[in-house]
């Protein structure tokens, strides 16, 4: 007699694979929550550390010593568990010190890990700025490396300072995400060209040293080509760089400029972005993003250029040494203005990585 494969007969039983699929996610979501509220006690157990430390050295004069002696009973209380250390129980008074008086910030700080609270804490030293890496850090679910690149990466500034159309012309969906994405100032410090250069020399440059152009782009980014091939009328076009972004879902359109930005680059880009939405954009991509990478721009030049595109397009600078442009010091948003962006931010609720 042959055996009953019940395995099988479970598979066809009426609505069986929907369910399964609907535990699993049950299942996952439900972990995720456990280790989310997990993470927020221990957040929590470490900011009363803080706050008793902290109270009790003004009360009662308590010094290093008395923290240490602290530091070593935990520790023989509870071996194996590095989060007592002297080292640490300082850490937990100075988070209790730096967010005690900021209600906005401390809504915040309950979100990520302990690890990432630390480096935000030790790498930002602005209100706005550290509200900007919480938040982000939180939605976009960035690992403590991950974190450490955008912070040296300038991602704020970049942020503040991005010249883009994405508010009117990328979906809410994805809005936040494609801000992160498309920087305003790249460094291919990596690729070893003199200053002067043409366009050539810069784009075979950038392919040959891939992985690092990658990088810098921001981590999310797939190579599709270089001088993409595009043909409307029986005449050929052809796109400098031609990538994809994994989170954004879409391809994203490159053109190199050697020299100031200029008026009719913008004219240029906005083909290429038709062309590749009518003709090579995909069932479940969202339409393509151009970028503009120049050699110098003027904000009113740009603002003027961006008024009536109404594809998406970032215009950013590019260097071949590590520097950054005069204007990331001098040209960041009143600190009004950028509470108000990282609040219409928040309001935005869009989950997902970027």
């Amino acid at each position: 007699m042959q055996a009953v494969d019940s395995s099988s007969l479970s598979a066809q039983a009426p609505g069986y694979g929907d369910f399964l699929v609907e535990i699993k996610s049950q299942i996952r979501q439900r972990q995720f929550q456990a280790l989310r509220a997990a993470n927020r006690e221990l957040l929590a157990l470490y900011w009363w550390l803080g706050e008793n430390i902290s109270q009790r050295q003004a009360a009662l004069g308590w010094g290093k010593g008395v923290v240490e002696n602290l530091a070593r009973d935990l520790q023989v209380e509870f071996p194996g568990r590095n989060g007592f250390s002297a080292q640490n129980l300082w850490l937990m008074r100075q988070f209790f010190n730096e967010y005690s008086d900021k209600p906005k910030l401390q809504s915040l700080i309950g979100e990520i890990s302990w690890a990432k609270n630390l480096l935000v804490m030790a790498r930002c030293k602005g209100d706005l700025e550290r509200e900007f890496y919480l938040r982000a850090t939180a939605r976009f679910g960035w690992t403590t490396n991950v974190l450490r690149h955008q912070i040296d990466n300038h991602s704020y500034a970049q942020y503040l300072n991005g010249q883009t159309n994405f508010d009117a012309a990328v979906p809410d969906t994805i809005k936040a995400q494609a801000l992160l994405a498309v920087k305003d100032h790249y460094t291919f410090d990596f690729l070893g060209l003199a200053e002067e250069h043409s366009e050539r020399e810069l784009e075979q440059a950038l392919v040959r040293n891939l992985r690092g152009f990658l990088s810098e782009m921001g981590g999310a980014f797939t190579f599709v080509g270089n001088q993409y091939r595009l043909e409307v009328d029986g005449k050929e076009y052809f796109i400098d760089l031609l990538l994809f972004h994994r989170r954004l879902r879409c391809l994203v359109a490159i053109e190199l400029k050697i020299g100031d930005f200029k008026p009719e680059h913008k004219g240029q880009i906005e083909f290429y972005l038709d062309t590749l939405d009518q003709q090579h954009r995909l069932e479940g991509e969202n339409p393509p993003i151009g970028i503009v990478i120049c050699r110098s721009k003027t904000k009113t030049m740009v603002e003027y250029a961006l008024r009536t595109m109404t594809r998406p397009l970032g215009i950013a600078t590019y260097t071949v040494t590590p520097q950054l442009p005069v204007s990331y010091r001098n040209d960041l948003p009143s600190p009004e203005q950028i509470a108000a962006r990282l609040q219409g931010w928040a309001a935005s609720g869009e989950d997902g990585e970027a």
